[in-house]
């Protein structure tokens, strides 16, 4: 049945016209799975101006995101005010957003941390701490049954990223790639996006695609948590540890407001119902952390986006 469905979505790929990202082929968006957007949940005693905060689509896999939702109305509860869930599926929505105004505090990945940090001022308030550290890797990952083994396998296969502005979904495999002097367009058979890291799973466990690049933290949750697709999947290679994809908030947040939740976050862990819902989610703790902590991610971007201006050039 695994391979009868993979058969069908394959026919569909190729009949609707999805090919390697080449200049005149715009990235496509493979709706795998319809992301649900959950009830908001308000508590009684708490008011004013609610407080805005972001879970883009592509940070929890979908079973997640109501204990996300459930940490979210802790931390309103906390601090006294109502709280807007927000919930995107681009990365680059999600910083649209912070930059407006229009986002209070948001869950982003360390990539879209290092643009909107120099972009326009994103800040760090916390870090989660899983697994005793701070930090998260890439995985690449290939069919349980594949004869892939090796990253280098995959040349003119078919790969999936997760987000164009993903650091573990796209920029680290296109760094390793520009190590081996190489790019996507020319490595890949073709690529897709599918804008979600369960997605990509999915994508591989299905045989619509060869390979593809996830976040480690959220392959390991899967796989603890539901493994009806990690189980069939293989990880062929696993990238250098970066920092763990943080909490955010928006410039010319009211600094009382900042110091509170920063507060209400780093102390969760101390409080019986906080812990518990953090267990849900596979967080230790959130933690401070520095913003040097994303300079290997900086340099990752300046390096690619080097390779990319010296293969433009060289067309």
């Amino acid at each position: 049945m695994v391979r009868k469905t993979a058969l069908i979505a394959l026919l569909v790929f190729f009949t609707t016209g999805i090919t390697g990202c080449r200049d005149s082929d715009a990235p496509r968006k493979v709706n795998l799975e319809k992301r649900e957007t959950l009830p908001q949940q308000v508590e009684p005693h708490v008011s004013g101006k609610p407080l805005r905060i972001a879970v883009g689509g592509m940070i929890t896999p979908r079973e997640g995101f109501a204990y996300y939702r459930e940490f979210l109305d802790y931390i309103g509860a906390k601090a006294g005010r109502k709280i807007e869930f927000i919930d995107r599926e681009k990365y680059e929505e999600v910083n649209q957003l912070i930059r407006s105004g229009d986002i209070d505090v948001a869950f982003v990945c360390a990539g879209p941390y290092v643009d909107g940090h120099a972009a326009f001022g994103m800040e760090l308030l916390a870090a989660p701490q899983a697994y005793g550290k701070s930090v998260y890797y890439s995985y690449i990952i290939a069919a349980k049954d594949s004869p892939i083994v090796r990253f280098e396998d995959l040349r003119g296969k078919v790969f999936a990223f997760a987000d164009p502005d993903s650091n573990s979904g796209r920029l680290v495999p296109e760094y390793m790639l520009a190590d081996m002097n190489e790019t996507p367009d020319g490595f890949f058979k073709r690529y897709i996006f599918t804008y979600a890291h369960d997605k990509s799973i999915k994508a591989v466990a299905e045989g619509i695609v060869d390979g593809a690049a996830v976040d480690s933290l959220i392959w390991d949750y899967a796989d603890k948590t539901n493994p009806q697709y990690t189980k069939m999947t293989k990880i062929i290679r696993k990238s250098p540890p970066y920092g763990i994809p943080p909490v955010v908030v928006r410039p010319g947040l009211d600094p009382g407001m900042k110091s509170m939740l920063k507060k209400i976050f780093l102390h969760a862990h101390e409080d019986p119902a906080g812990r518990e819902i953090m267990k849900k989610m596979m967080i230790d703790k959130f933690v401070v952390i520095q913003d040097d902590a994303y300079n290997s991610v900086r340099e990752m971007k300046s390096w690619v986006a080097q390779q990319r201006k010296k293969g433009t050039q060289a067309k």
